[in-house]
């Protein structure tokens, strides 16, 4: 956020704000067909939906796909943050950051399982929270900085203020706004943030109590990462602009660091410094619970997937508990050494989150309609997982070496959509569809509704597999939809008005305050009229 903010301003947080389109129908559709589904995490999945050996290698190459490939990824963006604010705020080397930091958290991962993660995150929540809230305080009020008034007052902040990006500015708005509000939040596959739900918000959801739990859980987690979370780090990262105004002032200030690691997300930690003792002891025990808590949700989350749907599905067949356990907890320790390799490799996170994008660009269409529509097959899977991994080798690797002229992120991303979205849905039209057996019993199971549905349906009646009006538990489309509206209007406006408020801007924080209410309170009468 520090390196969108001083690059892009406040309204570069767009390119991850949009992907609350995305949780949302999360919350209001996909959680009860996740739960409904009844599988254990959400790559069993595929053996429910599709039929054959292509659904087995799908079940067994995404297991490793993404509870490797993917997850290390992410958790080396993460260790990259701990060795910038290692060596910003304790002065210790890069490995020495992640031997240090990895060691506790794989432990108590190890040993505590799902359970241990959960408790520890909550905690880990508040604490992360309070630390924030604590840095912005003290950064607002650093002599250079002048408070509230003379943070937005200052002639390099101005700019960066705006909520919204530039109208004028075209390359601007398409980066961080139209593009992802337009596409990215239903195109493109990202941790935490799948279209429809996936990897650990989907195991989360398949672990709560029943389906208003896991409904009720999940909104509260949009609220908490949208609403609560962003603005002790927008206000940090403004007032970094004023005491660290350029690169060069970051390295002058800490010459002592690699120059391969001063980015712009160093801001971050370089304003702690600042933070008197004991208050200081407390933020950095907030990063490290921020890191922490990551961290142990991504280790238990790949090593889910290794266990479940890779070593108990194709390597033991019929293992004891205790072998389980063994496995998991090994798989563990093998993914935070991967990661923490890779985190000595990155630079900065904003480099990895691009790169991430890519790769998943044009897969989330897919995983929205493979709930709704017969016809999407494993074949239509792997096609998509395909194209887009190698677009994104293609504009990495071999684009400018060609002589092509650079493009901008968000060009390759909708390149990359485009490519990847034609592909899979004619891979789809083209292949042997899963076969009546399967999709019929994946309907009764979930029964997600949908005219998607009625080509299957209308065969399953007329062989005498479904009686008609034998099936009662159909999503209320419309109303779910609605109830995403209303969710987004709630959540944005409760951001806005956050913001509104700080910079003192006393009529629109009345409105966004007013708007965010009003959504609220309609909201929760008709999720209860629809229970």
């Amino acid at each position: 956020m520090t390196d969108l903010i001083r690059t892009h301003g406040v309204s570069g947080n767009w390119m991850w704000w949009a992907f609350l389109i995305s949780g949302l129908v999360t919350v209001f559709v996909y959680a009860k067909l996740w739960r409904r589904s009844g599988v254990l995490t959400d790559i069993e999945f595929y053996e429910l939906r599709y039929s054959g050996k292509p659904a087995a290698f799908l079940r067994g190459f995404r297991a490793l796909y993404l509870g490797v490939f993917f997850n290390v990824m992410i958790m080396a963006t993460v260790s990259l943050a701990a060795i910038k604010i290692g060596g910003v705020i304790l002065g210790i080397s890069p490995l020495q950051t992640i031997l240090i930091a990895s060691v506790i958290v794989v432990i108590y991962t190890m040993l505590g399982g799902l359970r241990g993660v959960l408790i520890t995150d909550f905690v880990q929540f508040i604490i992360a929270m309070a630390g924030a809230v604590a840095a912005a305080v003290v950064a607002v009020n650093l002599p250079e900085v002048g408070g509230l008034d003379g943070l937005f007052a200052h002639q390099s902040v101005v700019t960066k203020l705006s909520i919204l990006p530039d109208f004028n500015d075209t390359s601007l708005l398409m980066t961080v706004f139209i593009i992802p509000i337009a596409v990215q939040w239903w195109a493109v596959w990202y941790p935490g943030s799948e279209p429809g739900g996936g990897g650990y918000v989907a195991q989360r959801m398949l672990a709560a109590k029943n389906e208003n739990h896991a409904m009720g859980a999940t909104f509260f987690f949009n609220v908490a990462h949208y609403a609560l979370r962003p603005w002790p780090w927008i206000i940090v990262a403004l007032a970094s602009i004023i005491v660290f105004p350029t690169l060069a002032s970051l390295q002058a200030a800490f010459p002592h660091l690699s120059p391969d690691i001063i980015r712009h997300d160093l801001a971050y930690p370089a304003m702690l410094t600042f933070l008197p003792r004991g208050l200081l002891g407390m933020v950095v025990a907030s990063l490290i619970a921020a890191f922490m808590s990551t961290i142990s949700t991504h280790l238990n989350w790949g090593a889910s997937y290794i266990v479940n749907d890779f070593y108990k599905r194709f390597i033991c067949k019929n293992p004891d508990e205790k072998q389980l356990v063994r496995v998991g907890r090994v798989s563990i320790l093998l993914l935070m050494v991967l990661a923490s390799a890779m985190a000595l490799l990155l630079s900065n996170a904003l480099q990895a989150f691009h790169i991430l994008l890519q790769i998943g660009a044009g897969t989330g269409l897919l995983f929205l309609l493979r709930w709704f529509w017969w016809r999407i097959n494993a074949a239509s899977e792997i096609a998509a997982m395909v194209i887009s991994f190698l677009v994104a080798l293609y504009f990495e690797f071999i684009h400018l070496r060609l002589g092509f002229p650079e493009l901008l992120s968000w060009q390759k991303l909708i390149i990359g959509v485009a490519i990847t979205t034609v592909g899979w849905i004619w891979v789809t039209l083209t292949t042997r569809p899963t076969n009546l057996e399967t999709l019929i019993r994946f309907y009764k199971t979930v029964e997600p509704g949908g005219a998607g549905w009625n080509k299957v349906l209308d065969e399953a009646v007329r062989q005498k597999l479904i009686v008609p009006g034998e099936l009662k538990g159909e999503l209320n489309l419309p109303k779910s939809i609605l109830h995403v509206f209303l969710g987004l209007i709630f959540i944005y406006s409760v951001l806005f008005s956050v913001g509104f408020w700080l910079y003192g801007n006393t009529a629109p924080a009345l409105i966004t305050t007013v708007t965010a209410i009003i959504a609220a309170v309609i909201l929760l009468i008709s999720w209860r009229n629809g229970r």
